[in-house]
């Protein structure tokens, strides 16, 4: 039996952000010309994006149960409203803990920026969050979940805190044959170190996805693309294992979508968001058993 603990002080109280702010750019994938507006949100409202742009303004919650697809970006919505590539701005606000936030945007790609989540965390920042009333729930996974396909594994394992070691491997690109990285997430620790990584592609994956009009909104100003294994961006990487890195981000903000703080050592293996929201979905299994399955504790 999977036992998850329900965690709950007066110390540890939800958040939004303290200020509405805005936030304009390209979408990688569509091309397409954003805007999102930020905006607080009361307590419990969880975090969700709202189409501005169409009839009756529709709203996306950011939970894995409205994941449309994860064709090399995360999709909320169904066939006809939906909103592409949250995963970036997701994993910013996870890292800084925001439970409530509303997200007005008012086309269907958050805009790419420069491939990394920074933008997000400067905007984050110069908002300023806000401590509200009500507690924040936390739930410590006490024995493993799991979610595995080929080569492919993610396990997530008893911890008190929230934290992700990431296997990377490409066997037949020398630049990206290995790479791993293992990290505490904190807003601190995400600032420095994960946020800033950018999206990366293989030249020869990217082009005929650029030539059947897939990737609109792509150039080196948003993405590392990876080369006979060179780097082409002319200012080269931020990191020595950059692209592992991005892993690691994109998998806080797939995970996010569980849509409840949890905390638990996630180890990934070769993941991408179809693999990391496959494992938010399991998660949510757990924490919707009934008793007789699951045992919810609070202490």
């Amino acid at each position: 039996m999977t036992v998850v603990h329900e965690h709950s002080t007066s110390k540890d109280k939800q958040k939004t952000l303290k200020n509405e702010i805005i936030l304009s750019g390209t979408g990688l994938f569509t091309g397409s010309k954003t805007t999102m507006r930020f905006i607080p949100s009361d307590p419990d409202t969880g975090i969700s994006f709202k189409r501005v742009d169409l009839p009756h303004q529709p709203i996306l919650p950011a939970k894995v149960a409205f994941v449309r697809g994860t064709p090399r970006c995360t999709i909320l919505g169904d066939e006809e409203v939906f909103v592409q590539t949250v995963e970036h701005v997701l994993a910013a606000l996870k890292a800084y803990e925001i439970d409530n936030l509303l997200i007005e945007i008012n086309s269907h790609e958050v805009p790419s920026c420069d491939g990394s989540a920074l933008p997000f965390v400067d905007l984050i920042e110069k908002a300023g969050t806000e401590v509200q009333s009500a507690p924040r729930k936390t739930y410590r996974v006490t024995e493993p979940i799991f979610w595995s396909r080929g080569e492919v594994s993610l396990v997530a394992l008893p911890s008190d805190d929230f934290r992700i070691s990431y296997t990377l491997n490409y066997p037949n690109t020398d630049l990206l044959r290995a790479q791993f990285h293992s990290t505490l997430i904190t807003p601190e620790i995400f600032k420095a170190s994960i946020a800033p990584a950018r999206t990366f592609s293989l030249y020869e994956e990217i082009v005929p996805l650029i030539e059947k009009g897939n990737i609109k909104g792509g150039s080196l100003e948003n993405a590392v693309i990876i080369k006979e294994n060179q780097v082409l961006n002319p200012e080269g990487l931020r990191f020595v294992d950059e692209m592992v890195r991005h892993k690691v981000l994109d998998l806080i903000g797939d995970l996010s979508l569980v849509g409840v703080n949890f905390y638990a050592h996630i180890m990934a293996i070769r993941s991408g968001h179809f693999s990391n929201t496959s494992l938010a979905k399991e998660i949510v299994n757990y924490l919707h058993m009934d008793s007789s399955k699951m045992e919810l504790q609070r202490v």
